[in-house]
């Protein structure tokens, strides 16, 4: 599973960085993009709902927020060393049931590059 996970986040920094220089991201439109995650998810309180808070993502180690129930992959993923940089955050958020096999995150995922930058920097903006 560590060896997934490297792969993975190479993968994305490597199209992270190969990507538009010209291209800024852009928080408001991340906050927009974020509509599809309110309902499982916030940014400026720590509550659970039916997925973890994101308060504080940015750095922390994958399944690790208090008093919410992870699937063993997710758990699993953290012990084996899973953190939340903005290059792990990417590649989950475009395809997460490939990232971590087994989450029970039910959203397909993002397909649009600038839509996952955008969510990022709305994440950091956010105080994540």
């Amino acid at each position: 599973m560590k060896f997934r996970l490297a792969l993975a986040a190479l993968a994305t920094a490597a199209t992270v960085v190969a990507g538009p220089a010209a291209f800024a991201a852009d928080p408001d439109a991340g906050k927009k993009v974020f509509r599809q995650c309110r309902a499982c998810h916030v940014v400026d309180k720590e509550q659970n709902r039916v997925g973890p808070h994101l308060v504080g993502i940015i750095g922390r180690t994958a399944g690790a927020v208090d008093g919410f129930k992870y699937s063993k992959a997710m758990k699993g993923a953290g012990e084996d060393g899973l953190a939340w940089t903005k290059e792990n955050i990417a590649a989950y958020l475009k395809d997460p049931k490939g990232f971590v096999k087994g989450n029970r995150m039910a959203f397909r995922g993002l397909k649009k590059d600038a839509d996952v930058e955008n969510v990022i920097a709305y994440l950091e903006a956010a105080g994540s």
